[in-house]
């Protein structure tokens, strides 16, 4: 069993809890964050706030033993999210590793077989959370460890074989990696039932909508429809500036365009979507909190033409998402490639939106982009952000009151986490010389050093 991470504290009411005979059914337990705390709180321990500060981003972890850290040097490179720790430890648990600001960084209770970390060993930035990970499963709980990827493509075409037989399927293509593995596994289930459908916001970077309709006209023939919103979407955003309501007005556009088309094709009864796990957690479903709405989930509106929604991603990170798209056969530079948010640079421009910023976003970032590609650096994602921030410059001798944008690079493989990229300072210094020297109403650039937590990889 695992408790896992969240925002409440162990003493507000409201905050998720669990019956403390959970913990004498000798069946292992992990706390992952506020798991770990919560386990210390209901065992009998103390939970406070941190004396020296809360603890976000790479934190060093030292090591003192147990069960858990088999394998795992004494000192590495550990995730933290917190502002709480466990101050006094329950009875029967020892302390297995710590940091410089985090006395109890891990605890256990090996007799019971009940262990607590209060960092994040599932992300990657954690340097040996797999092996803490498999300690836990393998070590602790005995698992076999033998589930394959093969196995989730397997199962997930044999089970839409049979939900969706002689059932017309629309899906809603962007280009994206996500919706890409989407459609590639919808197609071999459902075959020529399924009609993918792009539509083209006026918000995606320069070139992308010919590229991804050369891309999936090839691929899908008449099968594949493009259509040409611009107008729709600008006019719907006019005067928003709130990134929530920015994103809820284009997840709400994007099914009504969708319900527009698919009247035109009789009315299929299904919608596809790419929604991945990271995009659930972050729009708060469940007892999550949310932290930015995505448009393919919390941005749904609630009355919609269709019967359902089918999501067959949803439970999957991004690096299972492309392990699943090369094993379907889909080109590895599509697979591959960095991920683009479905509102697109709606959620890149901040405050209020218009085709001249969407224009002027779209140089920028296509020059960033360049850049990195003619680099050796190679970020998860980069992208460049239109801030809302004019500032005054000099050129040509002449005052120059222009916009600031901001350069973002980040590493990362499930994107729930993410670090800054370090990119050379070459780099960075020809893209910003040729923004500003290419881009009319830009005079400044800045470049994002602030990880995820306590950021999000988008700026909205």
């Amino acid at each position: 069993m695992i408790f896992t991470g969240g925002p409440n504290s162990v003493y507000d009411e409201s905050s998720p809890h669990f019956d403390a005979a959970v913990l004498t059914l000798g069946i292992p337990v992990l706390g992952i964050c506020y798991g770990h705390q919560l386990i210390a709180y209901m065992r009998g321990g103390t939970v406070a706030p941190a004396e020296n500060g809360s603890e976000y981003g790479g934190t060093a972890l030292h090591v003192a033993g147990g069960k858990l850290f088999s394998g795992v040097p004494e000192n590495s490179v550990c995730w933290m999210s917190h502002t709480d720790r466990v101050s006094v430890l329950p009875e029967g648990f020892v302390i297995t590793a710590s940091t410089d600001n985090c006395r109890c960084a891990a605890m256990e209770d090996v007799k019971n077989g009940i262990y607590g970390v209060q960092f994040h060993p599932e992300v990657t930035n954690t340097e040996y959370g797999k092996r803490i990970l498999g300690n836990f499963l393998f070590s602790a709980c005995g698992c076999s460890g033998d589930w394959r990827m093969d196995d989730f493509i397997e199962n997930t075409v044999e089970r839409y074989k049979k939900e969706l037989e002689g059932k017309s399927v629309l899906c809603a293509l962007s280009g994206g990696v996500d919706s890409s593995v989407a459609a590639a596994l919808m197609h071999r289930a459902v075959g020529e039932n399924l009609t993918c459908v792009f539509v083209d916001h006026g918000l995606l970077r320069k070139d992308e909508g010919d590229e991804v309709e050369r891309a999936f006209r090839e691929r899908f023939g008449q099968k594949f429809i493009r259509v040409n919103a611009q107008g729709r979407f600008f006019g719907r955003l006019a005067g928003i500036r709130d990134p929530e309501k920015k994103r809820k007005i284009i997840g709400e556009e994007f099914i009504r365009v969708f319900e527009d088309e698919s009247r035109s094709l009789g009315s299929p009864e299904y919608l596809v979507q790419g929604t991945i796990y990271p995009d659930v957690v972050e729009s708060g479903k469940g007892d999550a909190a949310t932290i930015k709405s995505h448009h393919n989930v919390g941005g749904l509106p609630s009355v919609m033409d269709f019967k359902g929604i089918i999501e067959p991603l949803r439970d999957l990170f991004k690096d299972e998402v492309r392990e699943v798209g090369i094993k379907l056969g889909l080109p590895e530079k599509l697979v591959m490639r960095q991920p683009f948010p479905g509102p697109g640079l709606a959620v890149r421009i901040v405050g209020g939106i218009t085709k001249e910023k969407a224009d002027v976003l779209r140089a920028a970032d296509a020059i960033f982009r360049e850049e990195i590609e003619k680099s050796d650096t190679r970020p998860s994602q980069y992208f460049a952000v239109l801030t809302d921030t004019e500032s005054v410059g000099v050129m040509g001798d002449k005052r120059t009151y222009g916009y600031t944008v901001a350069l973002r690079a980040v590493v990362t493989d499930d994107f729930m986490t993410a670090d800054w990229a370090r990119i050379p300072f070459g780099v960075l210094e020809s893209a910003s010389r040729r923004i500003t020297n290419e881009v009319k109403s830009i005079n400044r650039v800045v470049y994002d050093i602030t990880s995820k937590p306590p950021a999000t990889v988008e700026w909205e």
